[in-house]
């Protein structure tokens, strides 16, 4: 399992949890750090990033990718990808068919939760991989719009999205225990402002904590 995370180089409680979770269910996770390996901080208050998920983030997946085909305990065909926020945006640029590089195996599959979309939109996205998307009805960073936008793809890419939207759900649904909070000064919001809600929902949770190792043990 392949963890692109979203603005910060820690290891935050929400991956942590994640990466416990996974673990017990007999993944392997490895945290590949695109921000603090490149010398930059957190970058959810910057908006012209020099670390880019169409670019190097792309590039850090697939390295990442070969490294662990080289590891004993790891199957090069069941490496997966599962991103959030930007981490999110850069599992669906990964995923893309033009960024199939190289003859290795391939990712078997990808989860994007709260993926930003803004560039993906004009770009006629598509995926080589079953790719699940979870999102919130009610996020303003990364728009539930995305959830009309992927059904136009052509049918035999559609054939391999699932994208779930949950009723009244923020960013961040999936924190283990972040109260609903208002933050300022975010680089992208829906509305412009970069003023954005974040807040663990506890049935957007409990489903994403269901589902997300379902896909990826398939």
């Amino acid at each position: 399992m392949l963890r692109l995370d979203e603005c910060r180089g820690a290891v935050a409680a929400k991956y942590r949890d994640w990466a416990q979770l996974l673990v017990k269910d007999g993944f392997i996770v490895l945290f590949p750090e695109s921000y603090g390996s490149r010398g930059f901080g957190n970058q959810c208050t910057t908006r012209n990033r020099p670390v880019r998920p169409d670019r190097e983030r792309v590039a850090d997946a697939n390295a990442s990718r070969r490294w662990l085909e080289q590891q004993p305990d790891v199957r090069a065909d069941h490496i997966s990808l599962l991103g959030w926020s930007n981490g999110g945006s850069s599992v669906l640029w990964t995923v893309r068919p033009q960024h199939k590089s190289d003859d290795k195996p391939d990712f078997r599959s990808a989860v994007a939760l709260y993926p930003g979309c803004r560039r993906l939109d004009s770009t006629a996205w598509s995926t080589r991989v079953p790719t699940l998307i979870l999102i919130g009805a009610a996020d303003d960073v990364a728009s539930p719009r995305i959830a009309s936008t992927w059904w136009r793809v052509p049918r035999a890419a559609a054939a391999r999205i699932a994208i779930v939207v949950y009723p009244g759900a923020f960013h961040d649904f999936d924190h283990p225990n972040r109260p609903l909070q208002v933050r300022t000064g975010y680089a992208f919001s829906a509305d412009g402002s970069g003023r954005i809600h974040t807040g663990t929902n506890a049935a957007a949770r409990t489903d994403s904590i269901k589902r997300v190792p379902q896909w990826l043990a398939r």
